[in-house]
């Protein structure tokens, strides 16, 4: 089975095949209450880009790891579609709909990791 670190890892690396951008880990480990032990967010620049980022996500955990997501939303209208993987969850946005939620600012006591876009 996959570790929660390998699980991360892939799922930035998923991401980051269809072109995903801003990726963040949030670390929610050591917050008490969380709902999750991590969120990682990211960012698609259109509806058919952040559909096409979590169809990706989760045919390829699926095939690399055998995780299927507990639950997913958001996929109809793909201004938001969150995926949780138990103790991960992947929230992906288009730029707008991440600024008016700003998870990042929810969750400001957490360890936060950016990751650089690969382009």
């Amino acid at each position: 089975m996959t570790s929660q670190l390998d699980s991360r890892e892939l799922i930035i690396d998923s991401i980051r095949d269809r072109k995903g951008r801003a990726i963040t880990l949030v670390d929610l480990e050591h917050i008490p209450g969380a709902s999750a032990r991590a969120f990682i967010i990211a960012e698609g620049s259109s509806v058919t880009q952040v559909g096409a980022i979590a169809d990706h996500l989760r045919d390829r955990l699926l095939e690399d790891a055998g995780l299927k997501p507990f639950n997913a939303d958001g996929r109809q209208n793909a201004e938001w579609v969150v995926m949780d993987y138990g103790d991960i969850w992947v929230h992906i946005f288009l730029p707008e709909a991440r600024q008016r939620y700003n998870l990042e600012e929810l969750w400001s006591d957490a360890a936060i990791t950016d990751y650089p876009d690969l382009d």
